[in-house]
């Protein structure tokens, strides 16, 4: 199956708009002011490429749909894949915040006694002990044929 030249392109511009707002940001020519406001409109700009490419993909999904393909699977089925994914990504998203408070907080009780490194690590490691749940959650929930 071809591409037509609007799904090569397509991807192209979205990414251009999401990175256009951060080029001042990365090159440190832009004040805490300007950065805030690059940064809101970063994340209006990656909340509405997301939201293209739902309606984009919704519309290939249609007009795809509207031919016989082959194409199988129900709503349960296409659900358990969401909540599969929200599982990881939520899972991988509160490890990184578990990671950000215990990382600094171990490096400052070994900085200050050195025998504190085991026991510092251990709450690291709880912490990314979160993701690779939702990892394991998420590989049962698409293999188990919801």
């Amino acid at each position: 199956m071809l591409l037509s030249p609007i799904e090569m392109l397509l991807p192209l511009v979205m990414l251009v708009l999401i990175f256009t707002p951060l080029i001042k940001v990365i090159k440190g020519k832009t004040s805490v002011r300007g950065a805030k406001v690059r940064l809101t409109s970063h994340i209006c700009m990656f909340f509405g490429v997301c939201l293209g490419i739902v309606l984009f993909s919704a519309y290939k999904v249609h007009a795809a749909t509207t031919g016989t393909d082959g194409m199988e699977g129900s709503i349960a089925q296409g659900l358990g894949f969401l909540a599969a994914a929200l599982a990881t990504g939520l899972s991988a998203l509160g490890a990184g915040i578990a990671v950000a408070f215990a990382a600094p907080a171990a490096i400052g009780a070994f900085s200050e006694n050195k025998e504190n490194f085991g026991k510092a690590m251990i709450f690291v490691a709880m912490g990314e002990g979160v993701a690779i749940y939702g990892l394991l959650i998420s590989i049962i929930m698409i293999f188990m044929k919801l």
